[in-house]
């Protein structure tokens, strides 16, 4: 066994160190709020390694602070768009998806969200616009020579900068709805009957029914997909000149670096170019700052509960907190609560409301008990990083799906957060940190994504530097990708051989028939004798 382990050791250190390519120039497309949070340490990581990395900044970003002094370069562009436009944008989806989509039936929230994607998509392109329909930015892009581009598809038009520029790309993704863009654009096998779409809320192991409700939600998001997508497959046709389209230049990625891994995921089929680095962002905890260790150690035997949702949340109405409030001051457990709202009425002495907290380093203490989440999936990981059972509050996008894993897992309880009362914390805390399944659960999670070969960030860094070193990774690329989706489920061969089929049935048919008249017929000469 030991010697196993040292074998995979020096595995590790081969892909790290002996993988390394001299002076790599990246290029990297920007990213928003998590995204970009989860981006940032696979670019230190190049940086450090002895790549150049240029990264894309718009004028208007909420998270892409790279005024300060940083360890890559920056390259921004103007965009119609500004921080106050963005800022309502979100203001007003938050709104939404917290106060007001549950009160509205499917077909209700399929066009709101419809209008909000719609909205979406005029911001993107004018992103897209800064880039590409600049001729400064687009000349000192030429004159970089770079070897990589390095994305987010969450904006789009990297795809479209690589197929100018001529050169390979690189997605780092966590999901598209129903795994639209994986299945149509990328040509990843996901079966619907036991890969269930993200935001579906279905798990691996599906009813008749279940199975009924995941195809209807595969066929219902990859039209609405379609839809949207033709908006830039409009643009990418008037900017390069010739048809083309989204999907079709997406599916050149030379390599898809998906933010989970199999300690989340159900089982599926996964194609050679698509590798699972879900955690690369997560380390070991650090001490804390002596304030927040006196009040850690202040909970005794009791110990901790963190409490966050997410970096987009950043006010509750008074009475969701004044009912969060509530809840935690019915625990015998002390709270961290990371908020930038008014503070709760009835705000118990226990719990300590702090604008940023080091949660990474609270949820690898030994004294914490469980974490509350919105169910993000950097704060997913990082509990299950650092093995902490978890209360999950989702309020949009993958976050119910997030939880909806955990859940199916033993690692988790989920709330609905509209409905939420105080007691129904109260009960969801003392579950998972009384009953000792979820800790046992969530602990195994941990061990399974502990226990891989290669850190996912060192991973996510050895594929981008073999894709600068062979020029790209067509070879990985499935030969799909050439085939019209009538070629891809062989329908032409099943014509072709039905018709073969039919053909041959249609021969025997009409030679029995003339067999059988000519024996059955009566000869001339005996019909006259008689």
């Amino acid at each position: 066994m030991k010697l196993k382990l040292s074998l995979l050791s020096l595995l590790s250190v081969a892909l790290v160190i002996l993988g390394n390519v001299d002076g790599g120039n990246v290029l990297v497309w920007p990213a928003e709020g998590s995204h970009w949070i989860n981006l940032k340490p696979v670019i230190e990581t190049l940086t450090d390694r002895g790549h150049s990395v240029t990264i894309l900044v718009p004028n208007a970003t909420l998270y892409m602070d790279t005024r300060k002094p940083e360890r890559f370069n920056s390259l921004r562009f103007n965009t119609s768009i500004s921080e106050k436009d963005l800022d309502d944008f979100f203001e007003e989806f938050l709104q939404f998806e917290m106060y007001e989509s549950h009160q509205m039936n499917v077909l209700q929230k399929y066009v709101k969200f419809y209008e909000f994607l719609s909205k979406d998509q005029d911001f993107f392109l004018q992103y897209c616009d800064g880039v590409l329909k600049s001729p400064a930015v687009m000349d000192k892009l030429r004159e970089g020579k770079f070897d990589l581009i390095l994305a987010d598809p969450l904006l789009p038009c990297a795809e479209l900068a690589a197929e100018v520029l001529g050169v390979p790309f690189i997605f780092t993704f966590r999901f598209s709805v129903a795994h639209a863009v994986e299945r149509m654009c990328g040509q990843s096998p996901a079966p619907p009957s036991y890969a269930p779409g993200i935001m579906s809320k279905l798990t691996d192991k599906m009813s008749f029914f279940e199975r009924v409700v995941s195809l209807l939600f595969y066929l219902t998001n990859d039209a609405m997909s379609v839809r949207l997508w033709k908006t830039y497959d409009d643009y990418y046709t008037e900017y390069l000149s010739r048809p083309t389209s989204y999907c079709e230049l997406m599916g050149k990625a030379d390599i898809w670096l998906i933010r989970t891994y199999w300690d989340f995921e159900y089982p599926r089929p996964l194609l050679p170019n698509f590798i699972y680095v879900g955690g690369l962002h997560c380390r070991p905890a650090k001490p804390l700052p002596q304030d927040l260790e006196e009040f850690v150690q202040s909970s005794g035997d009791d110990g901790i509960v963190v409490f966050s949702l997410g970096s987009f949340i950043r006010n509750l109405t008074k009475e969701r907190s004044n009912v969060i409030a509530s809840a935690f001051g019915q625990i015998p457990q002390k709270v961290f609560w990371k908020y930038l709202g008014e503070k709760p009425d009835n705000l118990a002495p226990n719990t300590r409301i702090y604008d940023w907290i080091p949660q990474n380093d609270l949820l690898g203490h030994p004294k914490t008990r469980a974490f509350v989440t919105h169910g993000g999936t950097n704060g997913v990981y990082e509990a299950i990083y650092h093995g902490v059972p978890m209360v999950g509050i989702p309020i949009f996008a993958d976050q119910t799906d997030n939880m909806v894993h955990m859940k199916a897992k033993g690692a988790a309880v989920f709330l609905n957060f509209n409905s939420l009362q105080a007691q129904d914390l109260v009960d969801a805390l003392k579950t998972v940190i009384n009953d000792p399944s979820y800790k046992e659960s969530v602990m195994r999670l941990s061990r399974i994504h502990h226990d891989r070969p290669v850190k996912p960030l060192d991973e996510a860094v050895f594929w981008i530097e073999y894709v600068m070193r062979n020029k790209g990774a067509g070879h990985l690329r499935v030969a799909s990708h050439s085939l019209n989706w009538y070629q891809y489920h062989s329908l032409d061969v099943l014509v072709f051989l039905i018709s073969i089929l039919a053909l041959v049935f249609y021969i025997i048919i009409r030679t029995c028939s003339f067999l059988i008249r000519r024996c059955c017929r009566t000869p001339k000469h005996k019909s006259k004798r008689e």
